[in-house]
């Protein structure tokens, strides 16, 4: 405003009018007031050039620039802050998790830099968490929080009220079981979907010995545990013609269902928490994805020359361009991130295996992106782990000894060989199995490489079921 005064030839109001349209940033207002600006200063002596620049500083300025007791508050909140980090790391981290439960990607920002600075992030439990963060001491020599309780308020689906009921619940006694947690919790607060998203969480885990198993079964029992307790509720009041009985005796027993797989797990994780929490979807490929896509996400570098990377598909959003409808995708791989557009004809020929929660391998190559200051990679080539694994696999071994069942595995591969054609005779992987005897003649040992027309697709669920029967040690592919 001084400037304006004594450079510009500004009225005390004309200068505030000028602070305004600065702290509006509006065009038209600020073109008006540098024609202005820039007549008083010649009036003052300043030739036009250098009235001009002036006002150009000021304008830059006002695009961010702060007085010196607005920029002085700042830095003291910075430093205030940045102490409490440092000195009290696990109490800093859970109150600014708590004031950003709502926001699920901030919540995964703000766990990994919690990881990142040495902190264990505890997972949610029924028992044990409170509705907010929590700093957990530790038992050391100076007792300070080395770890974080994830809140179930974070939990997507769950509630402050619902929350705050079952927590308060827990005080009281702990829970023991599913059934048990129904049968507790108001119904009017507490629904299905509540406890849903608490299996999903994992926060039943320590209700079961087996995590994942007990998810898997939890989940199934939920429908029959809370008809359970609206059955006990109706009839709490009533007695038996010849007595009380005793209820443990009429509790039904939780519907058995086989584990959820470790993509399942995450998967469910995911839908619960807004990301993968106990582990990341990609660790399981990372040891055969690596054989052929050897350069991590945090790794890759700008180059002319094309790359091949794998993640795992973290989001897609569409845009539309001069060449058409283009995909943006975004790959994870537990080290970093990376955005591959996709282009249309590409996207439709892949669009199946461009979803969420899917592993690709995308052939591209890498620039600069200087719009987010990051990079991107535009792709040439997309494959799933299927057709990457008939690409770069020299083929697929199979360890089986005297008690494996042919028939078993001719039942096995037929619903995945490979079609063959003129063009495609050599299309699919080739199998290869290496038979120890276990009775006939003990020790003897050879391999037999099954025929062209027992190619087979490399599918992911083959390559499960397969490691099911003979064990995943016995299922391998071989790589050059």
């Amino acid at each position: 405003m001084q400037m304006a005064q004594i450079i510009g030839g500004y009225s005390l109001g004309g200068a505030d009018l000028l602070r305004r349209a600065m702290g509006k940033k509006k065009k038209e207002e600020m073109d008006l007031h540098e024609s202005i600006f820039i007549e008083g200063a010649k009036k003052n002596g300043l030739s036009q050039s250098h009235a001009r620049d002036i006002f150009q500083l000021m304008a830059k300025f006002a695009g961010y620039g702060f007085n010196k007791s607005h920029a002085a508050a700042y830095a003291l909140l910075a430093v205030q802050t940045a102490w409490l980090k440092v000195h009290f790391a696990a109490e800093f981290m859970a109150a600014n998790l708590s004031a950003a439960q709502d926001d699920t990607d901030k919540v995964k920002t703000l766990v990994e830099d919690a990881r990142h600075h040495g902190l264990t992030v505890l997972p949610p439990d029924l028992n044990a968490s409170d509705a907010r963060f929590l700093p957990m001491r530790s038992d050391g020599d100076d007792g300070r929080a080395k770890s974080l309780r994830y809140g179930l308020c974070a939990i997507k689906g769950t509630g402050q009220a619902a929350i705050e009921a079952i927590v308060a619940a827990s005080r009281n006694r702990p829970y023991n079981d599913l059934f048990d947690l129904c049968s507790r919790v108001d119904k009017r607060l507490v629904n299905r979907r509540v406890i849903e998203a608490l299996v999903r969480a994992g926060a039943l885990d320590t209700l079961t010995p087996e995590a994942r198993a007990g998810r898997a079964t939890q989940f199934a029992s939920i429908g029959r545990a809370m008809d359970a307790a609206e059955h006990a509720e109706t009839f709490a009041n009533q007695v038996s013609l010849f007595g009380a009985q005793d209820e443990a005796s009429h509790r039904p027993e939780p519907i058995r269902v086989p584990a959820w797989s470790e993509k399942q797990t995450l998967a469910e994780e995911k839908a619960a928490l807004g990301f993968y929490f106990s582990g990341h979807l990609f660790a399981g490929y990372e040891t055969e994805v690596r054989r052929f896509a050897r350069t991590p996400l945090a790794a890759v570098v700008p180059s002319r020359e094309p790359q091949t990377v794998a993640g795992i598909v973290a989001a897609c959003r569409t845009q539309m361009t001069r060449r058409g409808k283009m995909l943006i995708v975004t790959l994870d791989d537990a080290s970093g991130q990376l955005e591959v557009t996709v282009f249309n004809p590409l996207f439709e020929a892949h669009r199946s295996h461009l979803r969420e929660d899917e592993l690709v391998i995308v052939t591209g190559v890498v620039k600069n992106d200087e719009f987010s200051g990051g990079m991107r990679m535009g792709a040439d080539a997309i494959l799933d782990l299927a057709m990457a694994r008939a690409r770069y696999a020299r083929g697929l071994r199979l360890s089986m000894n005297g008690a494996s069942d042919a028939t078993r595995l001719r039942q096995m591969l037929s619903a995945y060989r490979a079609p063959r054609t003129d063009q495609k005779a050599d299309e699919g992987c080739r199998i290869t199995i290496a038979y120890r005897s276990a009775h006939v003649a003990p020790g003897a040992v050879c391999e037999i490489e099954l025929g062209d027309s027992w190619r087979i697709v490399a599918d992911d669920a083959l390559v499960v079921g397969l490691g099911e029967w003979l064990a995943p040690e016995n299922v391998r592919f071989i790589y050059g």
